[in-house]
Formats: structure tokens, sequence, C-alpha cells
């Protein structure tokens, strides 16, 4: 399944949730090293890897937590997604553009170490965009997302703003700069409802703003209820978003260290905030080293279940990836929940009630 056909159905009108369960855990330091973004393919999970440093690439991995090697040259990745034909689009604000290429089979590694020999990938990829503030120049992208036309939409960060392409790479328009109250700062993540309507994370407002398909505001939210508690604080620095097929909206927010769930109204649902396991590849590695064993058992292990600055989320159906970005690894949940008609549901009521049954 690509990302772009993941979300365009419409969701049901309402939904039974029965829970999130915790699935299994991905990856490792050295494999899915910094990871920010993933794709979801029939034979591999895609990993965009970022280095300590500049440099970055998209690591191949399987359900079996094998590592089957590496390919692309990036400079600071920060989100990838794929198209219908498997094209995969990689958003580098170092480099000021987005990346487009095809997994070409090639193979190559990452470097580990300063004084490491650095193997360049050689799968050729084409460029959209440029430096600059003009129209179709762009400054630090960091969201992509499809619309539902196929045409690119990308967050371009550094002017505030969200410009749309082609996938061919051919500037259409900008389509999101408002000014005033409704202004982005700093924006982040993208993400396209079933019927067009644009998500965009203002990192800098700790806000969601919705657009409809022409780029026109229409609100925001993010709010979540103090009466919660102290463990439910504000969002803090929004970066990823996703849209599930029930139209639930996922957001990584990377200065709490969670993924904060809200329904297809805004509303906050809950939030994760990591149950990590031990990934069989990381098992692998700790059972050789005595050392390392030693070391972990000394650890707090309260601490490394838990997510570290997440840039981004995705669902595919049921599943729900988490890159955890400062861990290195991917934390993936499961999603239980059932669909309701209209009949089968009783009516939202117009006035609050003390009673529930």
């Amino acid at each position: 399944m690509t990302q772009q056909k993941e979300r365009t159905n419409q969701p049901p009108y309402a939904i039974i949730r029965g829970g999130y369960k915790y699935k299994e855990t991905l990856g490792m330091r050295r494999v899915t090293t910094y990871c920010m973004d993933m794709v979801e393919t029939k034979e591999v999970l895609y990993v965009l890897i970022r280095a300590d440093g500049v440099g970055g690439n998209i690591r191949r991995i399987n359900w079996k937590d094998e590592d089957l090697d590496v390919f692309g040259n990036f400079k600071w990745p920060v989100q990838m997604i794929q198209d219908n034909d498997g094209k995969l689009y990689v958003s580098d604000e170092g480099e000021h553009c987005v990346h487009a290429l095809f997994d070409d089979g090639e193979k190559g590694y990452v470097a580990i170490g300063q004084t490491a020999e650095v193997q360049e990938s050689s799968t050729k990829a084409t460029k959209i965009g440029e430096y600059g503030s003009g129209d179709g120049q762009l400054d630090s992208p960091s969201g992509i997302a499809f619309d539902l036309d196929g045409n690119l939409l990308v967050v371009d960060t550094g002017n505030n703003r969200v410009q749309k392409f082609t996938k061919e790479g051919k500037f259409i328009e900008t389509l999101i700069s408002d000014q005033g109250d409704n202004a982005l700062n700093m924006p982040w993540g993208i993400a396209v409802s079933y019927n067009g309507d644009i998500l965009v994370s203002d990192w800098r407002n700790n806000r969601i703003n919705t657009y409809d398909s022409s780029g026109k505001y229409l609100n925001s939210f993010g709010d979540i209820p103090k009466s919660l508690g102290q463990d439910h604080i504000q969002l803090s620095g929004p970066a990823g978003l996703s849209i599930d097929e029930d139209g639930d909206i996922y957001v990584a927010d990377r200065d709490n260290n969670r993924v904060v769930i809200y329904d297809k109204n805004g509303k906050y649902v809950t939030q994760f905030t990591g149950d990590a396991t031990l990934s069989k590849s990381g098992k692998t590695y700790i059972m050789s080293s005595p050392r390392v064993l030693r070391l972990r058992e000394m650890s707090n292990r309260e601490v490394w279940r838990k997510l570290r600055a997440p840039a981004s989320v995705r669902t595919y159906g049921k599943l729900i990836y988490i890159p955890d970005f400062g861990c290195h690894r991917l934390q993936v949940y499961e999603k239980e929940s059932y669909p309701l008609s209209k009949d089968e549901i009783f009516e939202q009521p117009n006035h609050p009630t003390l009673y529930n049954v």
C-alpha cells in the first residue's frame, strides 16, 4: 500500500475504539539510526534515516527485523512518501528541495564513526525545488503529502507557506501563505483528508491548522483538556501528521516525546508515550556483548521504553508506525476499532449530562 492510496475513503459516521495494542519494535541503533520517517510496502519497510551531523539514506528492513541495506543520499532528510507508481519522495531541508527516486535495488552502507570510509549510493534522483523565496523555491522544506489529484504539497518551512507542485516537479501555486492570526510560524507536518481538506502542523504556534483544498483557512485545534492532569500537557513542537481510515488524526508532538491522537473533528482522544520492547536485531546485538548486557541491566527500564523526540507518525490500515527518532527504532501499534452507522449510535446531545450508560 502506498501513502497516496491510504486515506482517500470516507471514514465511518462514528466508531467504537477498542484500544491501541503495542505490537512490536523494529530496528536499532546502527540500523535505523535517527529515523525520521517510514513507508510501508508489501515487500519491505523503507525507513528514512539521518546521520549524526550531515547525511542520510533510506534503509530497507522487513518484518523479520532484518537489515536489507540502504540506498539514496541526502543532506538533512525530513519526511518521505511514496506515490502509486512506487516512486519515493524525500524532503531535504539541507538541500532545500524534494528528492524523487525509485528503489533500484542498489546496495550501499552507512559509515559508522568519523573515521569510517563513506560509500555513497549511486541511486539516481531528481530534485524538485531550489533554495529561495520565490515561486517554486524552497527554504528548509519539511512535510510532504499528495492531494486528491496526485499533486505534491510541500511545507516550505523557512518561508512559512505550503506550495503545490506536479509530481514531475512543475510549480503550480503557493497554496497557503496566510498572514495575521492564521499565519504559519515554522510549519512542519502535512496530511490530506478524504475530502481534500489539508492539515498543517504549526510548530511554533503549537497547533494544527485546517484548510480546504483551495488553501482557505478553516480552523485550528490542538488543545488538550486541563482536567486530565499534568501528564496531559499542551502540544509543544508538533511535527509529523497522519490520518487513519477512521479519520482519526495523529500528531507527533516532538518536544513532549509523544504522539497525540484527535478525532476527525479535532477532539482529543488519547496519547502514546511509548511502550517499546527489545527488537529482534537489538537482542542479537546485545547478546553478542557481555559489556552491553551489563550496561542494559544497569539502565532505567522505564526510560528506554519511552518515545524520544518522534518526528513523524504513519498509519497503514490498523497499524500505527512511530519512528522513534531519539531511540533509533520503530514502535508499532495496532488499533482496534469498529465502524458505526448513523442508525447504530445515539445522536449527539445538545446539552451536557451527568449520567453515562
